[in-house]
């Protein structure tokens, strides 16, 4: 591809992903790494020109960066062509139209920008043969967010620093972050528990082979229609009083066939969401195991191997080669009808770039079994993951045979009660064969028991009768992996940010963490409340989700 009297120049941003890209373009490249943005909006000045409504901003080098401009202004003079490869998203664009500038890079006759999204050879020859501008588009959506979050943060900060305490920080996304769990806060503290009972009956059937025992919930009493209302101890020791005396046979046997289909592909807000459900990671630790699994994995030998594709993504598109991989894999593992052909997935999310790919691994040929050696245990944990919700994208669908049993109760007056059963019986794992999700804590349990076989009209034998107290419950506080999912469905941030939006509302103490829950702290709620009576539109999820 290059000149062989010259080597060409290629810029990425980290020196891990320098390695891995050196090695699949060789000896005819040279590869730096630019250590991130080299250059940024002034640390002690506004660096936006509002005052004359131009909104010009003002760069400056970042400190510590000019021997590095230097090195990458003399490698430039010294190429036949230039090559920026930063990230494929706002952020990269950015990032390569700074380094023009910064570097002076404009000046070479031969200046080209390849974008890809997972690093492999394939992917890195095909970016090469197909390079294009600088797309300004996305340099500029770039830099309206961060002029305005400069805006943002650099008028208010000063006056929380005058009115609350000095050292605190606001911010368009952040701030809005803070208020939602604030308000969650509020909601729970001005909840009032409602008592209501649970009545269930433990039952007994019995067949040639074995007893059986199920569990049914009341579901219906005399003289009320509808769900039953049992909101007091009298009235629920009345039923269960009529419920022991009972004698119950079935009365009807519903049975329904249902299709669970698999979840789509992750993007960066769903892998932030899994890891924190599955194992307890915050969106940093989970971005910084993604970015090295990305960059690359010394497999056996000194050579890197980027595992999985760009983990900054809405998208949950897969290519065309993964799909057919996923295919053949899939086949010769699990048989035919594990799968029915590739399935297409489109995101919910209006913002969502669908020219980008999910995140998945760059062949389903690196399992994990293969893999595990050379990985620490917290990659192994998370590509694991990734890896196994990638290929049961591509399963079947599992059918689970859903089966309702209403059980009428007739008491000594006459009068009749319906309990009622439910069950499920998995008829074909499709996709859970490889691949089950973990829930929220708060979520319903779709488990159900297997029921024994019945008929209209079977008789069955009482155990017990319970009547439990409760009380219905406060709606309950964001975890880190539900918080992102709200952002994420109100529009709020962007997958780049998610991870340091949580990072900067816990290191600036206004929120701590209870039972991997967040609560407000004193600080966070006078914060919050100071810029929701000062700067309500801030402080508006609409007005931030429009940005």
């Amino acid at each position: 591809m290059a000149n062989p009297s010259k080597r060409d120049l290629v810029i990425v941003e980290s020196p891990a992903k320098a390695r891995t890209v050196g090695r699949f373009l060789g000896d005819d490249y040279i590869v730096k790494a630019s250590m991130g943005h080299v250059r940024d909006l002034p640390k002690n000045d506004l660096g936006v020109d509002v005052e004359n409504l131009t909104f010009e901003p003002t760069y400056v080098n970042v400190r510590g960066r000019a021997s590095l401009i230097s090195e990458i202004k003399k490698a430039a003079k010294q190429a036949d062509s230039i090559y920026l490869a930063t990230d494929p998203d706002r952020e990269g664009e950015a990032i390569s139209w700074h380094l023009v500038e910064a570097a002076d890079l404009a000046r070479s006759g031969n200046l080209k920008r390849v974008v890809f999204h997972e690093i492999t050879n394939d992917a890195i020859e095909e970016a090469f043969s197909h390079p294009r501008d600088i797309d300004m588009e996305l340099v500029n959506a770039q830099q309206a967010r961060r002029l305005l979050d400069r805006i943002v943060g650099y008028r208010l900060s000063p006056v929380l620093w005058s009115k609350v305490k000095r050292g605190l920080s606001a911010g368009r996304v952040q701030s809005v972050a803070l208020r939602i769990i604030v308000d969650r806060e509020r909601e729970i503290e001005a909840f009032k528990p409602k008592e209501y009972w649970v009545i269930t009956v433990d039952l007994e059937t019995e067949t040639k082979e074995k007893k059986f025992n199920l569990t049914a919930n009341l579901t219906s009493v005399p003289d009320q229609k509808g769900k039953p209302v049992v909101d007091n101890e009298t009235t629920a020791l009345e039923i269960k009083k009529d419920l022991d005396a009972g004698r119950y046979s079935v009365s009807k046997v519903t049975s329904r066939e249902v299709k669970q289909r698999p979840r789509p592909p992750f993007t960066t807000s769903t892998l932030q969401q899994q890891a924190a459900r599955s194992f307890r990671f915050n969106a940093q630790r989970t971005m910084r195991i993604a970015q090295d699994l990305y960059e690359g994995i010394e497999l056996g030998s000194a050579e890197p191997v980027g595992l999985i594709t760009y983990m900054r993504t809405d998208s949950v598109n897969l290519a065309q080669n993964a799909l057919d991989e996923a295919m053949t894999f899939i086949k010769s593992n699990y048989g035919d009808e594990y799968t029915n052909g590739p399935k297409r997935y489109h995101t919910r999310s209006k913002a969502a770039q669908e020219a980008h790919e999910a995140i998945r691994p760059t062949s389903v040929d690196y399992t994990p079994e293969k893999v595990a050696k050379f990985l620490s245990q917290e990659q192994l944990r998370l590509y694991t993951m990734i890896w196994k919700r990638t290929l049961a994208s591509q399963m079947a669908d599992a059918i689970v045979d859903n089966t309702g049993v209403d059980i009428t109760a007739k008491t000594e007056n006459g009068s009749e009660y319906i309990v009622r059963a439910t069950g499920s019986v998995i008829k074909f794992d499709g996709y859970r064969r490889l691949y089950i999700e973990t829930k929220d804590e708060d979520a319903e349990d779709e488990n159900s028991n297997q029921l024994p076989p019945l008929n209209d009209g079977n008789n069955l034998t009482k155990v017990k009768v319970d009547a439990d107290q409760k009380f219905t419950q406060p709606p309950p506080r964001y975890t880190e992996a539900n918080l992102i999912r709200f952002l994420e469905e109100q529009g709020i941030g962007r997958p780049s940010t998610y991870a340091s939006i949580v990072g900067t509302i816990e290191r600036r103490y206004y929120v701590d963490r209870q039972k991997s829950r967040f609560k407000p702290t004193p600080m966070g709620v006078a914060v919050s409340d100071f810029l929701s009576n000062y700067f309500a539109n801030i402080m508006d999820t609409g007005f931030t989700s429009d940005m």
